[in-house]
């Protein structure tokens, strides 16, 4: 009897979550494809990655210094 309500239980729990996924906005491939160049395009001058650090202490991917003391 347990199983059987775990069962159900779950399965609820499934048909949720198929009814939130199907609530969802959808758009063509096509316009996601577009608003993400839009995105990228419009933030460009901000991304060190593209354009660069203005100093290399501004860079936090640089490789540390070592020091060694004997």
């Amino acid at each position: 009897m347990d199983m059987m309500i775990s069962n159900l239980q779950q399965q609820r729990q499934i048909t949720e979550q198929l009814r939130r996924e199907a609530a969802v906005k959808r758009i063509p491939v096509s316009q996601a494809i577009q608003d993400i160049i839009k995105y990228i395009r419009e933030r460009e001058m901000e991304d060190c990655l593209m354009i660069g650090f203005s100093s290399q202490k501004a860079n936090p991917f640089r490789e540390k210094s070592t020091c060694a003391v004997i």
